[in-house]
């Protein structure tokens, strides 16, 4: 407890970078060798959109009954099929999903006693305004032509798609403007990323 009364704060890292980064790779890491609580707005997402959770019924009530599987979930697919190919829609869905998932990670912070260390990973933690509730931002980053391979390699998807959603997120330069760190993992030695990390954790954990 401070001073005035106030409940100290967690460290809270948030986590963001292009596709294809290793985003993942870096989470891993912190979890084993900090014991880092991960909170993925991704993860999240999809835990609100089960049936009885918070976004399932409005999507529903958005969307109608036609993206839903026989079992009452969501078919993913259908909805991916549906969103994607109509930029309102995309939106509708954004409004539904965002809000609910930061309002849920607030929630579990607030779990969390002084001692914890948390990381906030999020492809929108930026644009959606998570830095605002961190300490410090990480830029995860990889140079274009590695995480095409990447991306083609273990998700298969085609060059073309890879460029069409890179075309959709934030550029590297802003990237870097707003964030505090940026952990180059564009090496395939993953160590040499690692050595990034425990030096930025050796600065803002001391106890690390």
């Amino acid at each position: 407890m401070q001073p005035d009364g106030r409940k100290e704060k967690a460290k809270i890292i948030g986590l963001t970078g292009g596709v294809g980064a290793g985003k993942s790779t870096i989470l891993s890491y912190l979890k084993e060798h900090y014991g880092a609580c991960i909170l993925e707005a991704d993860k999240i997402g999809h835990h609100l959109q089960r049936p009885g959770e918070a976004c399932w019924k409005r999507i529903i009530e958005t969307f109608g009954t036609e993206i839903l599987k026989e079992d009452g979930s969501l078919d993913r697919g259908r909805l991916g099929a549906l969103v994607y190919a109509d930029r309102r829609k995309m939106e509708q869905l954004n409004a539904i999903v965002h809000p609910a998932v930061k309002a849920r990670i607030l929630e579990t912070i607030e779990s969390f006693d002084s001692m914890s260390f948390i990381v906030i990973e999020a492809a929108l933690l930026l644009e959606d305004h998570y830095d605002e509730i961190c300490d410090e931002v990480w830029y995860i980053y990889a140079d274009e032509e590695t995480r095409t391979r990447r991306l083609m390699k273990s998700r298969g998807y085609s060059q073309e798609k890879v460029h069409q959603i890179m075309s959709n997120q934030l550029g590297e330069e802003e990237f870097r403007r707003r964030c505090q760190v940026v952990i180059d993992n564009s090496s395939e030695d993953v160590t040499r990323a690692w050595a990034q990390v425990e030096e930025q954790i050796s600065c803002c954990i001391p106890c690390a």
